[in-house]
């Protein structure tokens, strides 16, 4: 008997041992699965790479932009490259919804506006139109930053909502649309291909009929977080940081820091002296497009800002800068494009005494705005109307344009007047504006509608300013190829730049200030067609270089400074400071110096160019008197989400943005597939409970006939 029960009680061990083999096994088999998952799940996937989605923006009043559902949109890809291929989407096709790959001379409000009113549609990506849309194509406002400048029913009202002159008039407002499917770019062309040989393989109907499954679908993530307006998400998202551990921030405001400096050094921790005079010279460094940093702005942006450092470098080589009894300050101002996000700030810092310079302290204000896209010669000067009925202010705004016609003679630049009854274009001037009336002129390349026809879309392009490169040439040889575009914005500077030593009281003759056209063209190049070039990589700090990307986009974001704000202080500090010889520690912490004069200068230890006798740099040491000043606009510094003063815009925050294609089969064979299934696993559970119930007699081992029980 006890060897019976011996035998009986091992069993059940036997069995345990069994199981736990069993289990062990099964273990097993889910880490070799889940090491394979990444294979498995290429072979049924394509991903998209080169994508760039429609993001969700909010400001004090509404959404725009778009988003997919939590889990993702899927959708039969249908390709339309004509109107009439809508149809199919919109009305006749079986297998809805769809996903469309859309040309990209057609993504304009008209067709947008079609697929927002159907549930047919799960989503959009869109081809890059090559060439360019040749009627133009602006997704801005007709009426850009409305509402946020100087006019308004209290100040020039038959100016304000661009009464008078509608400056975009090909702004179809898409940018501004708020939609409810995902859309996104696609910016490689063979992926491009890709989709379309899909489609043609799997998708297109033959002899009229619908096509068989398995058909090529299309998933588009992007799922924001944010919802309703930049009122509601701050809120969210302050509640969540005041009372979890572990806040779930819902979105985040629009920032970035303002790039500034000034001719002669000032303290920048003190304030200038209330008598002295400071003429201040401004510019935007940001744009936008319906995609996520997809902004170009060849035009809207980079124009203007090249040509205001050229302006900056050929000012200061003047010999006799340190006499002029005036200053000049150098301003780039970031976010211009969401409400004026960076003049808005500095306007405010500058009212509560916060700003090295005071609202007082500004003589007189120059703003070059979209100078690239010509007439010939002639280049518009704009001035308020409704200030100059003031007749102090009348006088001063003359001088300022009788010294910059001056200034142009004997130069390819023609200056002439827009007229006295024509108002500002949108410019960070009107936020100055709105504070104090200053003396300004607004400098542009149209007297009326914008030149440009690609205002604020993914078109804006070298291209767009008629930036042409022979073929062949290398990367280096580009770069210092000299374009046209850059002989023309290197005049323009000139003639700025002798205005501005006019204005600051210089008595010599300015024909030695002379931009140089060599630097235009690099800064062109590297702003518009490639950061990570030699010139750029020579004048940044070492830990910056990973900022040095392909393709230059120049989009404010949240996450600050973004790589145009450091190229810009860099560029500007390389072409307006001095080389000092530092030692790397001494450069690094000039504080320990006492000559450094570290209140008014700011020191960098630069990379240096590539030494020609090795693979090293030659680094060195530069003390320029370039600042950073923050350009987060002031309803977030008050707390005042629902401003309608200041700029309100946020970005939504999100989880996962990507794109990828893939084969799906018909509903039927998918719900056979999963009542198999099903059936499958219950037989498993069915089978594994009997096993278990019967282990002791599948399990046990046959009684040795040897052993005697007493």
């Amino acid at each position: 008997r006890a060897g019976t029960r011996r035998g009986m009680e091992a069993a059940p061990g036997r069995c345990r041992g069994s199981l736990g083999l069993i289990w062990a096994l099964l273990v097993a088999a889910l880490a070799a699965g889940s090491c394979r998952g990444n294979s498995v799940e290429r072979k049924i996937y394509i991903p998209l790479n080169r994508t760039a989605p429609c993001v969700r923006l909010l400001n004090a009043t509404h959404q725009i932009g778009c988003q997919s559902s939590i889990s993702g949109d899927t959708g039969v890809i249908h390709v339309v490259e004509k109107e009439e291929d809508l149809r199919w989407v919109l009305a006749d096709g079986p297998h809805p919804p769809y996903m469309i790959l859309l040309d990209g001379n057609l993504f304009n409000r008209k067709v947008l506006l079609q697929l927002k009113g159907t549930s047919r549609v799960s989503g959009l990506a869109v081809a890059v139109a090559n060439p360019s849309p040749p009627q133009g194509f602006s997704p801005g406002l007709k009426c850009p930053n409305d509402g946020f400048g100087v006019y308004s029913k209290d100040y020039g009202p038959e100016f304000a909502h661009c009464n008078t002159t509608v400056w975009n008039p090909l702004g179809s407002g898409i940018s501004y649309e708020d939609f409810d499917f995902p859309i996104f770019l696609l910016e490689d062309a063979n992926e491009t291909q890709v989709i379309k040989q899909c489609y043609l393989d799997h998708n297109v109907p033959r002899d009229g009929s619908a096509p068989e499954y398995p058909l090529c679908a299309m998933q588009l993530f992007s799922h924001m977080h944010a919802v309703t307006s930049t009122v509601t998400c701050m809120r969210r998202s302050s509640l969540q940081s005041t009372f979890s551990i572990n806040p779930e921030i819902v979105c985040d405001p629009l920032l970035d820091y303002n790039v500034w400096s000034t001719l002669q050094p000032i303290n920048s921790s003190g304030k200038v002296d209330p008598e002295k005079e400071v003429i201040m010279v401004a510019t935007r460094i940001d744009s936008h497009s319906f995609f996520w940093n997809i902004a170009p702005g060849a035009e809207s942006a980079v124009s203007s800002f090249v040509t205001h450092l050229a302006a900056a470098e050929a000012l200061h080589k003047a010999p006799d800068v340190p006499l002029l009894p005036r200053n000049v300050m150098f301003t780039f101002f970031q976010g211009e494009t969401f409400d004026y996000i960076g003049s808005s700030r500095m306007v405010y810092d500058m009212e509560q005494d916060k700003f090295p310079v005071r609202l007082d302290n500004i003589h007189s204000f120059v703003e070059l705005n979209q100078v690239a896209l010509r007439n010939g010669s002639i280049l518009w000067m704009h001035t308020d109307p409704v200030s100059r009925m003031n007749q102090s202010v009348d006088v001063q705004v003359r001088n300022l344009l009788d010294t910059l016609s001056r200034s142009s003679v004997g130069s390819a630049v023609t200056l002439q007047e827009a007229g006295f009854s024509q108002p500002l274009p949108p410019s960070s001037f009107q936020r100055f504006l709105r504070a104090r009336h200053i003396p300004g002129v607004v400098l542009t390349d149209h007297r009326t509608a914008f030149q440009n026809r690609y205002y604020q879309s993914m078109y804006d392009t070298p291209e767009n300013i008629r930036m042409q490169y022979p073929e062949g040439l290398s990367p280096e040889e580009t770069l210092e190829y000299v374009t046209d575009t850059a002989k023309a914005l290197a005049e323009v500077a000139t003639v700025v730049a002798r205005a501005l030593y006019g204005l600051a009281g210089g008595t010599n003759s300015t024909s030695a200030i002379q931009a140089d056209p060599k630097t235009v063209t690099r800064m062109l190049y590297g702003f518009l067609i490639k950061m990570n070039n030699s010139w750029f990589q020579s004048i940044i700090k070492p830990d910056l270089k990973g900022i040095l990307g392909d393709v230059p986009q120049h989009y404010v974001a949240v996450s600050s400074p973004v790589n145009t704000t450091y190229l810009v202080q860099y560029v500007l500090a390389n072409l307006t400071g001095t080389v000092v010889n530092l030692t790397k520690e001494e450069c690094l912490s000039p504080e320990k110096n006492p000559h450094s004069e570290r209140e008014m200068f700011d020191y960098s230890w630069v990379q240096g160019s590539l030494d020609p006798n090795s693979t090293a740099r030659v680094p060195f040491c530069v003390r320029s008197g370039v600042r950073l000043s923050k350009a987060l606009s002031p309803a977030f510094e008050l707390r005042q989400w629902g401003s309608r003063e200041y700029s309100t815009w946020t970005e939504s925050r999100w989880k996962d943005i990507r794109a990828r294609i893939f084969l799906v089969a018909s509903r039927e064979l998918e719900i056979i597939t999963l009542v198999l299934g099903i059936a499958i696993l219950v037989l498993s559970l069915l089978a594994t409970y009997f096993i278990n119930a019967k282990a002791d007699v599948l399990f046990s081992l046959p009684r040795d006939p040897g052993a005697v029980a007493y």
